[in-house]
Parts: C-alpha cells; sequence; structure tokens
C-alpha cells in the first residue's frame, strides 16, 4: 500500500486509517481485541511505502528539562515518542498533565518511551522562555519541552488546537493523533502497542536521553507560585492559596504564620490538619473561622473549620467532570477545575452568606453552591448542599446573553461580589476570552465590562490598552477585587504583568501598578513595581490595602491605595522554624559569637517609610600586609533583637569574598510595621592571615543603626557605609 503522505505531512494524512481503526475499537468487546486492533493497524502504517514522518526540531529553539537540545532523527531514534502540543494557560492541556504523568511513571525511556512538550503559545506572554519555565515548575513537568514559539512544528504538522498529542514510532513516524482531552485510555492503548510491536521487531532502544530538571536548580522559598488571597475582615487574617506547595496558609497582618493546611506534596485526604493534603488549590474564601477552598487539580471544593482543625470536601468527587448542568448533592455531584470561590447571599433579606459562587474554569461556567437552603434568581427554593451551575452554556466562548445559560465564558478564574445596587452582580476574570463580565445577581444576565471584542468566537482579541469598555485591551486576566468603599474594581492582568483598575459606571480601565515587564525589580512605587503573572488579589482594611498574589515571583505584594507604597508581605513562623516546601533545603547559618574586644561602632538614626529599601555598604580595611584567609569565608550577618518582624523575607547573612570589592547589604522596610521605632544590628566577622601565611586571625565589629519608621515621603536615602579598620 502506498503512503497516504511523504517525509514531513501533516496529520491529515492520518486521519483515514486512524478513522477506521477508532470505528473498529468501537465495536471491540474485550482488551485482547482492542490490543489486537492496534497492532494490525500498526502492520498496515509501518507496511506503508514512505513513513508519514515529522519534522526535524527546526535549529535554535530554546529547551527547557534536557541537557542539550534534541534531535528527532539522532536522538529519538529507537525510541516511541508522544509529542505533545500544548500551551500553558489553556484549562484543556491542564487537564492532560495528569493523563502524560501516569503514562512516565508506566513506562521509561528504557523501555523506550519518550514524552516531549511543545510549547506553541497562544498569547505573546506565553512565548517567552522565563514564562514557559514557571509553567514547567507549576505543573510539575519532568519530560523535555521545546519553546516553539513561531509554531512552526505546529504549522507543519497543520495541528488545529491545543491540546494534540502525535505518537511518533522510532523512525520518527508518525503513528497516531489524539485531539483535545479526555483520551487517556485510548493515549495508553496507542502506546503500549506501539511499545509491544516495534519491541518485537527489534527496533526499541533503551538508552536514556539527557535530562536536566529545571526545578533542581531553584532557590528556596516560603510561598511557590501563589494562586489566589484573600482576607478575613474580621480579623484582618490573611489566607493564601500557596498552590506550588499544595497548601493553605492563614497568616497574620505581619506575615507570621498561623495555620499551614496541606502540603509539600499534592494529595486528597480529608481530616485533621496534620494529615489533610490538597492539589495545586487556588480560591480561598474566609468568614467565620471557615474557608472554603477551590481545590483546583483535585476537582474538588474543600471546607477548612480553623476551630476544630479539621478538612472536609463539600462538592466535587475528586474526578474531572463533565456535567455542565449539575444539582445534585455537592458531594455526589463531578465538577471540573473550580478556580475561584467567593461568598454571595440569595437575597437582601439573607442575614448571612447561603451561597458559595464558583468559577468553573473547566466547563467554562459559574456554578453555585448552597450553604443553606435558599432561591437562586428564577429558580425554585433549592435544598442546602445542591451544587449546579449557574450561568455559562459550557461552551468556550465570549458570549454575552440576558439569559445566563445561553451565554458563554471561556475559562472564568476570578470572581469578586458586588451586593450592593446599583450594581448587583458577580465580576467575572474570564481569562481565554480576555475580558472582566458581569452576571447579574437579580436575572443571571451576562454582560461585558471591559476587554475582549464583539465576535463571541474570536478569543484572540487579547492587548495591553487602557481605554474603555471594548477599546480596553487585557491579556488573560485571573483575579478581580470590588472596591466597595470608592465603587472601582481592580483587576490582576495576568499576562500583562499589571495591575489594572476599572470604573464599572463609566467601563474606563487603565493601569494601576507595573510596568509591565515581568523582571522583578524592587520598587516601593506603584510606577515603577514589577509582577510576574498576578493570578489573585483582594482588597482589605476598608479599602486601603490592596492584596495581590504575584504568582511567578512566589511573594503576596501589599498595595497601600493611600500612600501608594508597595511592599512584599513577610511569611515567618515565630519559633523561626524553616517553612515547609519541597524546596527549602538550605539552612541558615549560625551567628558566631562576637568576641569581648569586637567594637560596637553606634551609627546616626535613620527615617525610613514602609516599603523602602535601605543598602549598608561595607567599607572593611585589613592591617597593612594581611590578606583573607583561604577556605574560611568571612561573613556578615543582620539581627533586629525584639524586632524580628523587621527580618523576615530577607537575606540575613551572607560572606565577604574580597576585600576589594565588599557586599552591599539590602533591608527593606515591611509593608506592615509593628513597631515605629528599632534598631538592627550588622555584625562582621573577617578572617585574615599575614602575608606569607605565618599567623591567621579573626576580628570582628558590630554596628547598631536605629530606625525611625514613618509615614512621610523621604526622598532617596543614599547607601549608608559601614566603616571599620582592623
Amino acid at each position: 500500500m502506498a503512503a497516504p503522505g511523504a517525509r514531513g505531512g501533516s496529520l491529515s494524512g492520518l486521519l483515514p486509517a486512524q478513522t477506521s481503526l477508532e470505528y473498529a475499537l468501537l465495536d471491540a468487546v474485550t482488551q485482547q481485541e482492542k490490543d489486537s486492533l492496534v497492532y494490525q493497524y500498526l502492520q498496515k502504517v509501518d507496511g506503508w511505502e514512505q513513513d508519514l514522518s515529522v519534522p526535524e526540531f527546526p535549529e535554535g529553539l530554546e529547551w527547557l528539562n534536557t541537557e542539550e537540545p534534541i534531535s528527532v532523527y539522532k536522538d529519538l531514534c529507537g525510541k516511541v515518542v508522544v509529542l505533545d502540543f500544548f500551551t500553558y494557560c489553556c484549562i484543556n492541556c491542564i487537564h492532560l498533565f495528569p493523563d502524560l504523568h501516569a503514562l512516565e511513571h508506566a513506562y521509561s525511556d528504557k523501555d523506550g518511551l519518550l514524552v516531549i512538550g511543545v510549547h506553541s503559545a497562544k498569547f505573546p506572554n506565553e512565548k517567552v522562555l522565563d514564562n514557559i519555565k514557571s509553567a514547567v515548575l507549576r505543573y510539575n513537568i519532568t519530560h523535555p519541552v521545546v519553546n516553539d514559539a513561531d509554531a512552526s512544528l505546529w504549522q507543519e504538522l497543520e495541528v488545529s488546537c491545543w491540546p494534540t498529542l502525535v505518537i511518533l514510532g522510532p523512525r520518527g513516524n508518525m503513528l497516531f493523533s489524539l485531539i483535545g482531552e479526555g483520551h487517556k485510555d485510548k493515549l495508553f492503548l496507542y502506546t503500549s502497542i506501539a511499545l509491544k510491536y516495534y519491541k518485537d521487531r527489534g527496533q526499541i532502544k533503551d538508552n536514556k536521553i539527557g535530562i536536566k530538571l529545571y526545578k533542581d536548580s531553584l532557590p528556596p522559598s516560603p510561598l511557590l507560585f501563589p494562586g489566589k488571597v484573600t482576607v478575613d475582615h474580621a480579623t484582618n487574617r490573611v489566607v493564601i492559596a500557596d498552590t506550588g506547595h499544595h497548601r493553605i496558609l492563614v497568616v497574620g497582618k505581619n506575615g507570621q504564620i498561623q495555620y499551614s493546611i496541606g502540603g509539600p506534596n499534592p494529595g486528597r485526604k480529608d481530616g485533621i490538619f496534620s494529615e489533610s493534603t490538597f492539589n495545586s488549590p487556588q480560591g480561598v474564601a474566609i468568614m467565620d473561622n471557615i474557608i472554603y477552598v477551590a481545590d483546583t487539580e483535585n476537582h474538588l471544593i474543600r471546607k477548612i473549620d480553623l476551630e476544630a482543625e479539621n478538612v472536609s470536601t463539600v462538592a466535587g468527587i475528586g474526578i474531572q467532570g463533565t456535567d455542565t448542568e449539575g444539582g445534585a448533592n455537592g458531594e455526589q455531584q463531578p465538577i471540573s477545575s473550580p478556580w475561584d470561590v467567593v461568598f454571595g447571599t440569595s437575597g437582601s433579606e439573607a442575614e448571612r452568606s447561603d451561597i458559595l459562587w464558583i468559577a468553573m474554569a473547566g466547563t467554562h461556567q459559574i456554578w453555585a453552591l448552597l450553604l443553606d437552603s435558599c432561591k437562586l434568581p428564577k429558580k425554585n427554593e433549592l435544598k442546602k448542599g445542591t451544587c449546579l451551575r449557574f450561568a455559562g452554556s459550557g461552551n468556550e466562548e465570549n458570549r454575552n446573553n440576558a439569559y445566563p445559560h445561553k451565554a458563554g465564558f471561556a475559562q472564568p478564574s476570578g470572581l469578586s461580589l458586588a451586593s450592593e445596587d446599583p450594581w448587583s452582580c458577580l465580576f467575572v476574570a474570564d481569562s481565554e476570552s480576555s475580558t472582566v463580565r458581569t452576571v447579574s445577581l437579580k436575572d443571571g444576565a451576562v454582560k461585558h465590562l471591559v476587554g475582549g471584542e464583539r465576535d463571541p468566537m474570536n478569543l484572540f482579541a487579547f492587548g495591553d490598552i487602557d481605554g474603555v469598555g471594548i477599546s480596553a485591551k487585557l491579556q488573560h486576566p485571573l483575579g478581580v477585587t470590588w472596591d466597595k468603599k470608592r465603587n472601582l474594581l481592580y483587576v490582576a492582568d495576568s499576562y500583562n504583568h499589571k495591575i489594572k483598575v476599572v470604573d464599572p459606571q463609566t467601563k474606563n480601565c487603565t493601569t494601576l501598578a507595573g510596568t509591565g515587564d515581568a523582571n522583578h525589580v524592587i520598587s516601593s512605587s506603584f510606577t515603577e513595581s514589577t509582577f510576574n503573572e498576578p493570578g489573585g488579589l483582594c482588597i482589605a482594611e476598608n479599602g486601603r490595602l490592596l492584596y495581590v498574589a504575584d504568582t511567578n515571583n512566589h511573594q503576596i505584594k501589599v498595595m497601600d491605595l493611600e500612600t501608594k507604597v508597595i511592599s512584599v508581605l513577610p511569611i515567618f513562623r515565630l519559633e523561626n522554624a524553616v517553612v515547609d516546601g519541597p524546596h527549602l533545603v538550605e539552612k541558615q547559618k549560625t551567628l558566631p559569637k562576637l568576641p569581648k574586644s569586637a567594637p560596637s561602632i553606634p551609627l546616626a538614626p535613620v527615617a525610613a517609610r514602609p516599603g523602602q529599601t535601605l543598602q549598608f555598604k561595607l567599607r572593611l580595611d585589613l592591617p597593612s600586609g594581611t590578606k583573607l584567609t583561604e577556605g574560611v569565608p568571612s561573613c556578615w550577618f543582620i539581627t533586629a533583637e525584639g524586632n524580628e518582624w523587621l527580618l523576615q523575607g530577607q537575606i540575613p547573612s551572607g560572606d565577604i569574598e574580597n576585600i576589594s570589592s565588599q557586599p552591599t547589604i539590602s533591608l527593606q522596610i515591611p509593608g506592615n510595621c509593628l513597631s515605629l521605632e528599632a534598631v538592627i544590628s550588622i555584625s562582621v566577622f573577617l578572617y585574615y592571615c599575614s602575608a606569607d601565611s605565618s599567623a591567621c586571625m579573626m576580628k570582628a565589629a558590630l554596628f547598631s543603626q536605629p530606625l525611625q519608621i514613618t509615614d512621610t515621603q523621604h526622598n532617596h536615602i543614599a547607601p549608608i557605609e559601614l566603616s571599620f579598620v582592623l
């Protein structure tokens, strides 16, 4: 039989033969019949006169998780290869990752299998390698990933949608394609039989591919990809979805951890705090010591009771659901990738929140979980515990409609409630349509607010433009929060790396903070500050503070909306224990004891404001004819006895490697200060020898810096010199 395509052909060449196979599989009853049909299919495809071959990876592409770039026709010869064409924002692509993890667990490169991610971006932000690196970490991708930023391979093969899997034989010959999610059984069937078929013919090689995981180079971090943040307005406690560490943190306004629930590894277990586990949690909502959590990759809504110190499941069955209607009791109702949650009430007469609204990203809808028996708009009385769709057809669209079930969303990822008139709506960050929409609490009508365009099928109308209504452009926004005090909506414009503000009355959308550059630059200024894919935000302290989950910077930032100062919320334990997490492996240096002869050098008091960064420049001089001792690191330490909150999240120590190029020590004043006066101490320890190394010595000095913290604006503070001659 002649080959249906030549070398470098497209996926359409596979379609006739694979379609015949899939029809035959529908009639197969036993696993043996299915295996036999796939084996016969491979005999036919393998017998084509000319392979339907995949093109070589273009030269110059950026690779992750590999020691060097991979060649199809050199490195992959003798392997069955699964190419995963994905883009990291896509919820369908995210749903596929567990299937690929399971496949890699079942078969390794020694068995002849290799998975390669081909990242073909939708948004411009997704073409940037650093952002793909963050996604590789966030979704624990351990196979090679190539950044096909210009989608050259995508176009040559005529791939049409995300995700698409292409299974190759050991000659780079295309065997199968799987389009979309939900094909785990076929993926395992096709892959396992392909391995058997080519192993029977002696064409499988067990050589290892050079893997070098990007995650192994990560520094320690108390937070890892925090997705969402909320505040308990009664106590000012901050609740953080520490998504990458698979846990929920409850911290005081100074950043001190009060509860750490779950983590550091993914899991799905209810019970007491010490045993409970989550899987990439996102949205959090707190009220009266109860926290509801969108446990995204477990496809669950979880309930945390802080008084009982217990976690339970209130919606979802633990596997991805496809139901777009709902209506069952929460614990029997399958759901799909809940991304955010917010409390609501069923009417003005309701005395307390009786609804939990859910941004159901996986089915592109807005759902409701009834916390008490009540009515939804245009619905009969519903029982407590019912979980059902409120708005959205389930089609991935940017479709507004007066009838909520006919409207279409595209991966809704952020929710905020404005219950008061004239708003009486849910605000929705609809990420894949790059819009912010509203859902009426009175009749469910879905309306456009800002971003996107009028064509409901066009999900590529994104950009970074301040403007009014549809003339404003966003790029994959993930979070919204309502400022009741000012009647303004704040938006985490994630892929533009900015925080924007929308006036819902005029539909005017403007940039509030962020340069748009994802590089991590420390600045207390709104306009000079940088974010990296901020995923969530919330308003606090009666509209004064805006907390931002700066996801890819692994931080919670605090924006003071009155003073226009940004600071980083430190995350720490009072007992100075290391915050748990898989990447916290470095131990802190132990502070040496100062010798009695060490001089104490007082410095002039410095006035600084919250969020401001002080710099201390070491100016240490060794005696003539001496040099630093090799192999014994001279060092510095910074302490703040009685005011340890000053140092949380800071670098407390460092080495002095070269006397001619001494380090500068930075200290950022926290945004939330527990005292207006404090003294920080900087100790230096120098180990030095005579030029001929006949004698070695150690000398130390202690610098004391009084601080006066004030809200008054100050000019830039010049670096403070710490001078000492031994």
